[in-house]
């Protein structure tokens, strides 16, 4: 980073009265706990927070001596990162040093090397540009761009101007690209590589025949999982294939798991039931030495609800993944979708991700965002969308339901739709649903359009109260 970049940054954080009364709120806990904190500037106005800039300037050019590290090991913690919250609160994952090589060897994996220059819109508080991106150009010696907050409009100007040639995507960030309108320079960039998560497979088909042959590495991983894979055969819309040497060292299965239950399937020993090829299960990996799980800081409990034990022999132990994913016949893996996000209706289970993957083919759709929501009187939980309209297009409830007829089966089916002029994402581009799930269908308290799927009139009609009643009194039904 510029010297110029990091004056804007300090000046950017030391005139933040929001960032400085958060602090300011839980300063008195974090005192009692004995937590340090500095302001990234070179003074401090607050009782009881410290100044960062000034220490800075009085550091020593001279390398770091040895013996201050002498006892740091791999297994020493070194750094927090919260995971993102998209089913509920965040948890601070407990990140150690081996844990940064692991993102570390993404980056060498990625064959990154001295001469890329890697563009970075995302939060140095996330594990992807912190951990592969930042460290990786560490390790590598690429040079990072770094940009302070994520710009659909500006992206493909700042890859001409910094002359980037490797891109760090997340979620919905790449599809927020492909809305944008089309452009004559589209192509115009020297970006060969991206690398990043949670690609849908129609936002990569359409990225790649927009924006020319950029080779994509996605990969499966979690902040605090361990477990991850990576789509090095450039296969559409994989996480990555089966490996054979990966396969001698860690151990991982896809098994049964009951939506309804929330909990894995068990046969009648009382052991977990490993799924057939081409059926989506539960990602669980044996934690070991060479596959360690560190847990949350804090978090007894929540450490404990990622644990599973037991699962194919007495007093084994695995990590549970709580996504979804399935293993084709070539041996290919898929992510499918998380397990908080999967619903069940009418007996059939509901992949999230599979229905926004058809629904966002409709062309006036932009964004859509697929969740369950609770019926009275009915058993699990019916199909429901957020869609968000793209500009200058109008929503036509006949040509949704015959894509949705067409493409998807009548469980799976979103029957009801809400309209938003946004639909609300976490800060690594993941949607949030809780409240969503939580506000449901009736129009008397969504003040957003909303839609039902009408069989008869063979289109998505508005959803009245009178729709709304009908439902709840079992006169209609689903």
């Amino acid at each position: 980073m510029s010297n110029n970049c990091w004056e804007r940054e300090r000046r950017g954080i030391r005139n933040n009265p929001e960032l400085q009364a958060a602090v300011e709120e839980v300063l008195p806990s974090l005192k009692k706990d004995d937590v340090a904190v500095y302001y990234v500037s070179r003074t401090s106005n607050t009782d009881g927070v410290n100044s960062f800039l000034d220490k800075v300037d009085e550091v020593s050019s001279e390398p770091v001596p040895e013996s201050w590290r002498s006892e740091v090991t791999f297994s020493t913690p070194a750094l927090y990162i919260y995971t993102s919250g998209t089913t509920g609160l965040p948890k601070a994952a407990k990140i150690n040093h081996r844990r940064i090589w692991y993102g570390i060897g993404l980056a060498l994996a990625s064959e990154v090397t001295g001469d890329d220059v890697i563009y970075t819109p995302l939060p140095l508080y996330h594990s992807a540009a912190l951990l592969i991106g930042l460290h990786g150009c560490m390790v590598t010696g690429a040079t990072l761009v770094l940009r302070t907050k994520f710009s659909a409009s500006q992206f493909w100007d700042d890859c001409r101007k910094y002359n980037i040639t490797v891109i760090q995507y997340i979620g919905e960030l790449l599809r927020y690209l492909c809305n944008c309108p089309q452009k004559p320079n589209d192509r115009d960039h020297k970006v060969r590589m991206a690398v990043g998560n949670g690609l849908r497979a129609d936002v990569w088909r359409e990225f790649i025949r927009r924006f020319g042959d950029i080779h994509i590495n996605e990969f499966y991983a979690s902040t605090e999982g361990n477990i991850g894979f990576m789509n090095y055969t450039r296969k559409i819309g994989a996480v990555g294939r089966v490996n054979y040497l990966q396969r001698k060292v860690i151990n991982y299965e896809l098994i049964k798991y009951d939506v309804e239950k929330d909990e894995p399937v068990r046969d009648g020993n009382g052991y977990c039931i490993k799924v057939p090829k081409g059926e989506p299960g539960l990602l669980v990996c044996k934690i070991t030495a060479l596959a360690p799980f560190n847990g949350y800081a804090g978090g007894k409990s929540q450490t404990e609800k990622k644990k599973l034990r037991d699962v194919f022999k007495k007093g084994d132990l695995y990590f549970n993944s709580g996504d979804l994913l399935m293993i084709d016949h070539e041996n290919f893996i898929y992510f499918h979708d998380r397990v908080g996000d999967t619903f069940r209706w009418k007996g059939e289970n509901v992949a999230t991700t599979e229905v926004a993957d058809t629904v966002g083919m409709v062309d006036f759709v932009e964004e859509v965002n697929v969740y369950g929501v609770s019926v009275p009187g009915h058993e699990g939980r019916i199909g429901m969308a957020s869609i968000k309209m793209k500009a200058d297009h109008e929503f036509d409830g006949r040509k949704l339901f015959k894509h949705v007829v067409d493409y998807l089966p009548s469980y799976a089916r979103p029957r009801f739709l809400r309209i938003q002029d946004t639909i609300e994402i976490t800060g690594t581009f993941k949607h949030r649903k809780v409240t969503l799930v939580e506000e449901g269908f009736n129009p008397a308290v969504i003040k957003d359009a909303l839609y039902f799927l009408d069989d008869k009139a063979e289109m998505y009609v508005p959803m009245t109260e009178d729709i709304y009643n009908a439902i709840s009194n079992k006169i209609l039904k689903l």
